[in-house]
């Protein structure tokens, strides 16, 4: 996985939240840390600027919970 694209997401996920640290935090739905709406202002974040299409299928606690888990998420989404 590119660090490259976890440190694009940890500012996307800053611009959402910047109290949180995103780079240690790996339960950030588990823990309530990132709410519905900040889901889905992250989710259109991502399709608008890596093009892709996350679809209900995805979403699941595994692809959000760690900025790496969704690096890890669009970039499988992306092939």
């Amino acid at each position: 996985m590119s660090e490259n694209l976890t440190n694009e997401i940890i500012d996307i996920l800053n611009e959402i939240d910047d109290t949180v640290d995103y780079k240690s935090e790996k339960h950030l739905i588990d823990d309530h840390i990132l709410d519905s709406f900040g889901i889905i202002s992250l989710v259109a974040e991502l399709e608008g600027q890596y093009d892709v299409k996350v679809s209900a299928a995805e979403m699941v606690p595994e692809n959000f919970n760690s900025a790496d888990a969704i690096a890890a998420m669009v970039e499988r989404l992306r092939k």
